[in-house]
């Protein structure tokens, strides 16, 4: 079986590394998976790229300019919404040609046109689309946050200023996908139960299989390792009980930033002898812009590409926390269970399908500060730490590992081929 992996880009970003990690997975169990890439960074002969051109950078800033100017030329929402108005046909590309079964990724930023879709779906092959967020079954958003109008039809779309209208963006390019899936047989994945969820609502996706598999961590990287021995490779402080946070952008309000912020405030002014331990690293780009807002030491490091640097990183960590608000499968929270570092973040999306409660972490309450507060100060002072360690890393073998993943893909591009 020969699988393409269709993805915008080779390893940047929370699906770019999903994807490629499926790659290698899919590779270990007897797959001859390939990837193809509009974005590559490094030498893998597996992941072929686009044949580089001024045109793809030119398409990427049409599609902007056309949602900046639907959004009154305001710079709101950017890149929180895309249109696929604009992409590259890729069915000429002997990868293409190859490939038995074609899977799709995140594939937004003028990569793909819905058009370019449609045209993988004339040709006949058997089709899978991993979705990493809910722009495969919206109109144009990748998180709609509490709008819900994707379960019958976009319009009046609040990522658009003034609220949209009834004949917005969000109208036709929902419009746009109706008529591009029309006929189509595409399994659709899920990467948790949560979004496999919100996708079965949504009236795009009717008549279409939907269903959910995790994404795969590989161990022989991200695995315990000493943490004092990782802290003084790493340069960061032995006498401190550090915390973890790290994101692609480190500002990015999805993230939840103010969340940790506020409590990390509220540790220092209820527990002042477990906060004067505290120091925190934060990992992402423009980590350094948000130092003066911790009341705690901050260790800035900038986005790390390196998974085996990361996994260090992680091994430093006494507790991982991720205060998203809105999140599908969180990388992060796999990487970091698979080190054996207990995780504490919100109940949403699909965190609470990885994080056990006072098992192998802390799931606080949805947007409550102090409840996120306390699910440190229990990591932090936990009597037993070692259990919470041996239980992160057993529950990342189980639900993450390679074999387990790549075979429940394996039959899902079996049932795609039987469908077509």
């Amino acid at each position: 079986m020969r699988v393409l992996i269709v993805n915008t880009s080779e390893n940047i970003g929370g699906a770019a590394i999903a994807a490629n990690r499926l790659m290698e997975a899919l590779k270990n169990n007897g797959v001859k998976a390939k990837m193809l890439v509009r974005d590559k960074r490094t030498e893998q002969i597996t992941v072929a790229s686009l044949p580089q051109s001024p045109m793809l950078k030119a398409k990427f800033a049409w599609e902007r300019f056309c949602i900046w100017k639907a959004n009154r030329f305001s710079k709101h929402n950017l890149f929180q919404v895309d249109l696929a108005n604009t992409g590259t046909d890729i069915t000429s590309l002997p990868e293409f040609k190859e490939a038995d079964v074609i899977h799709l990724h995140w594939v937004n930023q003028g990569f793909l046109s819905l058009k370019d879709i449609r045209r993988f779906i004339e040709t006949g092959k058997p089709i899978v689309w991993t979705m990493h967020d809910q722009w495969p079954f919206t109109g144009i958003c990748h998180y709609s946050g509490t709008c819900t109008k994707y379960r019958t039809e976009c319009h009046h779309c609040p990522m658009l200023a003034g609220g949209g209208s009834s004949h917005d963006l969000s109208a036709k390019v929902f419009r746009r996908k109706q008529n591009m899936l029309h006929g189509a047989h595409i399994i659709f994945v899920a990467c948790s139960r949560w979004l496999e969820g919100l996708a079965r609502q949504s009236s795009l996706l009717v008549g279409q299989e939907v269903t959910s598999i995790p994404n795969t961590i590989n161990t022989n990287v991200f695995h315990p390792m000493e943490h004092m021995q990782m802290r003084l490779q790493c340069d960061l402080p032995i006498d401190k009980k550090l915390l973890l946070f790290g994101s692609l952008k480190a500002t990015d309000p999805r993230k939840g930033i103010d969340y940790l912020v506020e409590a990390c405030r509220l540790l220092k002014e209820k527990h002042a002898e477990l906060a004067a331990q505290i120091g925190i690293v934060v990992v992402g780009n423009r980590a350094d812009q948000i130092r003066s807002l911790f009341p705690f030491p901050v260790y800035a490091i900038d986005y790390v590409g390196n998974e085996k640097q990361m996994a260090r990183l992680y091994n430093t960590a006494d507790a991982y926390v991720t205060p998203s608000l809105e999140d599908n499968l969180p990388n992060t929270i796999v990487e970091a269970l698979s080190c054996g570092i207990p995780c504490v973040g919100f109940n949403v999306g699909g965190i609470p399908e990885m994080i056990e409660h006072r098992k192998n972490g802390y799931l606080a309450e949805a947007c409550n500060a102090e409840d996120l507060a306390e699910g440190i100060r229990f990591v932090l002072e936990a009597p037993a730490p070692e259990d919470l360690s041996a239980q992160a890393v057993h529950s990342a073998l189980a639900k993450y590992g390679e074999n387990n993943i790549a075979s429940k893909y394996i039959a899902v591009y079996r049932r795609a081929s039987d469908k077509t």
